[in-house]
């Protein structure tokens, strides 16, 4: 073991912490310059990081936007949509209605033919009965007026309340005083064609139940024989 009075001793503990000191210096710079590597690339990574998250930011914010517009696209066609289903509900309501139309005018037009057959029907039968009855008048005309003096006169009247032609049956020869004395019964003809007696001059107070019987047997010669008959015997008494 060499003594610590060597000279020699001395220089070799200084090169001896000379050289630790310069492999710790050594090792530090080694340290530094990883460190200051490390750094760097720590800051180009953060740096690369921040980066992206912007852009990031900025890709999500446009997806963003382009989300609320087709939200607010979609409302839009959404609202669009209800409004074409209420129109379309509208228009299947109005055809379903007109459908519904469509039948009652078709019935009330086989309705409306229906009764213009019967009124066909019902003319064709008046107008026959009027022929019989213009022939039985035809016939009472002869009779009376060419044997009792009788005269017929058409009488057309135009009051608001009456309108239409109505017939007066004018008797002579029924006063034996006065021969040319006349006697009036005036009459018409309803809607369904029956008789009608509208008035009697004299009065006759007997002429509802001559026209209730002339309704009965719808013979107008006998009617005006009966009527003849009441006014001599009217004169007479």
């Amino acid at each position: 073991m060499m003594s610590i009075t060597d000279p020699n001793t001395s220089v070799n503990f200084t090169g001896a912490v000379e050289e630790i000191h310069n492999k710790q210096l050594k090792t530090y710079e080694e340290i530094v310059d990883t460190t200051t590597e490390l750094c760097q690339s720590h800051r180009q990574f953060v740096k690369s990081a921040v980066d992206t998250c912007l852009k990031k930011c900025k890709d999500d914010k446009v997806l963003f936007e382009t989300i609320q517009t087709f939200n607010k696209d979609l409302q839009l066609k959404n609202a669009s949509l209800r409004e074409k289903r209420c129109d379309i509900s509208k228009v299947i309501s109005e055809i379903q209605q007109k459908e519904m139309q469509k039948d009652d005018i078709i019935q009330k037009i086989e309705q409306l033919k229906e009764e213009q057959a019967k009124r066909k029907d019902l003319i064709e039968s008046q107008n026959k009965a009027n022929k019989a009855r213009l022939r039985n008048l035809q016939k009472a005309r002869h009779v009376f007026q060419d044997h009792l003096g009788m005269e017929i006169r058409a009488v057309l009247c135009k009051t608001q309340l009456v309108r239409g032609e109505r017939m007066q049956f004018v008797f002579r020869n029924i006063n034996p005083s006065y021969l040319d004395s006349v006697f009036v019964v005036t009459m018409g003809i309803k809607e369904d064609g029956s008789y009608e007696i509208v008035s009697s001059d004299p009065k006759l107070e007997c002429l509802p139940v001559l026209e209730s019987r002339l309704r009965e047997t719808n013979h107008l010669p006998a009617f005006l024989a009966n009527v003849r008959k009441e006014f001599i015997a009217q004169a007479r008494s």
